[in-house]
């Protein structure tokens, strides 16, 4: 992949990506980072691909400017836990803890961010894991394994031999949400699609599901501003 300049203003760097299954040029701007992704046809010619996302600034700088700005991680910040807003405070403890409306964090600030991320996986994949073997217990389907990741594009995912994927930034959200996706991925190992028949399954293992879902829809993009790098 090559990096390129899209004349501004702004200025924009474009990552060049060739694939064998593009049928066209396409443009992707990553919610996470706001790197922007020009993917064209193996032997599509550069100049053209570089003049179809010129066609394309006004749409570039559209969706740049509707990206969340970083949120700063540090203490005196707060970050949501579960739906709720925690103060990160430096206290006199050895792992992070909650209490009350802080958390609890051990005073070194030069791993502040390291040790939060680690945190906050840890409490993701017990709520989940918890999620998922309740939801699949109602379905009679078990699971293979849950896997963590920071994905950019999906919340979940369920592979065909019964492995589950989940963004651990889904701590960040109301328990509810987390509940839904859970309930989701569990849904595909009855129904591989999204079928009306998937729909009902989910609504099944998740009663009201619509709301935690359109609460995802609107302020997921929030969830990826908060970086955890020291």
């Amino acid at each position: 992949m090559r990096r390129l300049l899209l004349p501004g203003p702004p200025e924009v760097h474009l990552t060049l990506r060739r694939s064998a299954r593009a049928r066209r040029f396409s443009l992707r701007v990553s919610r996470v980072d706001g790197q922007v992704t020009l993917t064209l046809p193996t032997s599509a010619p550069e100049v053209d691909a570089m003049a179809f996302a010129r066609s394309k600034g006004a749409w570039v700088s559209a969706a740049l400017a509707r990206l969340a700005p970083p949120a700063t991680i540090g203490f005196g910040a707060v970050l949501p836990i579960e739906g709720r807003m925690l103060a990160l405070t430096a206290g006199t403890v050895r792992a992070p803890r909650i209490e009350g409306e802080a958390l609890l964090l051990p005073p070194c600030a030069a791993r502040l961010g390291t040790r939060l991320a680690t945190y906050l996986r840890f409490v993701a994949r017990e709520r989940l894991q918890a999620a998922c073997a309740r939801h699949s217990a109602a379905l009679g389907r078990p699971f293979a394994r849950i896997t963590l990741r920071d994905t950019r594009s999906r919340w979940g995912s369920c592979a065909p031999d019964g492995s589950l994927m989940f963004s651990w930034r889904l701590i960040l959200a109301p328990p509810e949400v987390l509940d839904y996706v859970a309930a989701h991925e569990v849904a595909h190992l009855a129904e591989m699609n999204h079928s009306p028949a998937f729909w009902a399954v989910v609504a099944r293992l998740c009663p009201g599901y619509t709301a935690p879902r359109a609460w995802l829809k609107q302020h997921g993009q929030g969830l990826h501003a908060y970086r955890f790098n020291d």
